[in-house]
């Protein structure tokens, strides 16, 4: 019996900047951005969506479009760092939105006997649902879980992160009838407790807080939704995890160098070029090739082979990417959709390749694993539509960029939408403070 992923739907949120406008504004060469990380279009949320709308949104693609019974799901995980409650789980929203878009035809609460939690480890939390949920299927082939990996990557304005910002969501069906891919269950690992990006409760005194209520006490802890970072410590934690999660694969699976027979490499894109950045190391190694001074880095990184791995493994895994910016947990798995979408267009066949993954989250933790992609693929990927539904989307000026980040706006910027959206906030009952309510425009 085989196990993996049958079907997958995904949302990106229908505003973008361009990012030649955002390099302009920063004082910024358009072209280290476009032509050095890859970034053409940062995805961002309108007024009315959050992490929870996203998911909502991939969740109810993903049922409509296959035809999925949500009585027939036995758990939903979705993997975030872009948590809406430091209690409850973003998830319960999500599922809570999409049951009553689907009561008329299931009834209510058609997700009653559902197991429904989030998973946060920074961006590998959506692999770390996927890991959890093929463990629950393999032991209960019989039922199927969803996993949904939903973020919004959000830096403080003029920061040096700001313009790999991005968001969206991806869902996948688990099941033991992978018509997409099947998963192997072997998973290479490797961890290590750092700071190189984390998003910490930050201490201030009251005094210092405007209009701050009496009751509160002198010193007052906020979450905001932008981290700490240091940008090239954390690159440097990612090159480190995935090579000692390649070794630890390597060693559980006795495969000499199995990249070699991997169709396409797909990694965790903090920013679209990011992948092919970082595997230079692993390929040196794998090679038997000096990789220790910057000169030998960038020799090996424009080496004739490295550039033709380039080509055939990794350039179209990060297509998507380029046009949305980093999703966080669901970079990874958009990764592989924009991989899959290109080939189906270009009409190849795929069926019984295999496919690497290298997962990534700060903090650190790496799983590499890999997956065979199945005789239906085709019949799953039709659905998507992907790079056409990108091209749908409604630019934004910078004007507007800014005050959607600072929060400025009390109204969507798209009037017209269609789906999720956040109503309102709970202020005025005080054992309803913060709760957070959401209708459906259809």
């Amino acid at each position: 019996m085989t196990f993996g992923i049958e079907a997958a739907g995904y949302y990106v949120p229908g505003l973008y900047l361009e990012i030649k406008d955002l390099a302009e504004k920063r004082g910024i060469e358009p072209a280290k951005l476009e032509k050095g990380l890859g970034l053409h279009k940062m995805a961002l949320p309108d007024v009315h969506e959050d992490s929870a709308t996203f998911a909502a949104e991939a969740l109810l693609k993903l049922i409509k479009d296959y035809n999925i019974n949500p009585k027939e799901i036995a758990r939903v995980y979705l993997g975030t760092e872009s948590a809406l409650d430091a209690a409850k789980p973003t998830a319960s929203y999500a599922v809570q939105m999409v049951e009553k878009v689907l009561e008329k035809e299931f009834g209510e609460r058609s997700f009653k006997n559902c197991d429904i939690v989030d998973m946060t480890f920074a961006c590998v939390g959506g692999v770390d649902a996927l890991h959890n949920s093929l463990d629950f299927v393999r032991v209960n082939p019989d039922k199927k879980a969803i996993v949904i990996a939903s973020d919004y990557a959000k830096y403080e304005l003029a920061s040096s992160g700001e313009y790999t910002q991005g968001g969206g969501a991806v869902a996948l069906l688990i099941s033991s009838k992978p018509d997409l891919l099947e998963i192997e269950n072997q998973w290479g690992i490797a961890s290590e407790s750092v700071f190189d990006f984390f998003k910490p409760r930050r201490q201030y005194k009251k005094e210092d807080l405007r209009n701050a209520p009496e009751a509160y006490p002198d010193n007052i802890e906020i979450f905001t939704d932008e981290p700490v970072f240091d940008g090239q410590y954390s690159n440097q934690c990612y090159q480190d995890r995935i090579r000692e999660a390649y070794q630890h694969y390597k060693e559980i699976t006795h495969k000499a160098n199995p990249y070699e027979n991997w169709e396409y490499l797909i990694f965790h894109l903090p920013y679209a070029f990011h992948g092919k950045r970082v595997f230079t190391e692993i390929y040196s190694i794998e090679n038997g090739l000096s990789y220790v001074t910057p000169d030998e880095q960038k020799a090996v990184a424009k080496s004739e082979n490295y550039l033709q791995l380039i080509n055939n493994k990794i350039e179209r895994t990060q297509r998507a990417s380029s046009e949305i910016g980093n999703m966080y947990t669901a970079s990874i798995f958009m990764a592989l959709l924009s991989a899959l979408q290109t080939s189906f267009n270009e009409n190849e066949e795929l069926s019984g390749k295999e496919i690497g993954f290298f997962g990534y989250g700060s903090g650190s933790k790496s799983k590499v694993f890999a997956g065979k992609i199945s005789e239906n693929w085709k019949k799953v990927v039709e659905k998507w539509n992907l790079f056409e539904n990108l091209n749908n989307r409604i630019p934004i000026n910078f004007e507007t960029y800014e005050k959607l980040h600072r929060k400025q706006l009390d109204q969507s910027v798209n009037s017209k939408y269609k789906g999720f959206g956040l109503v309102s906030i709970e202020s005025e009952n005080p054992v309803l403070d913060g709760a957070r309510y959401y209708n459906y425009q259809d």
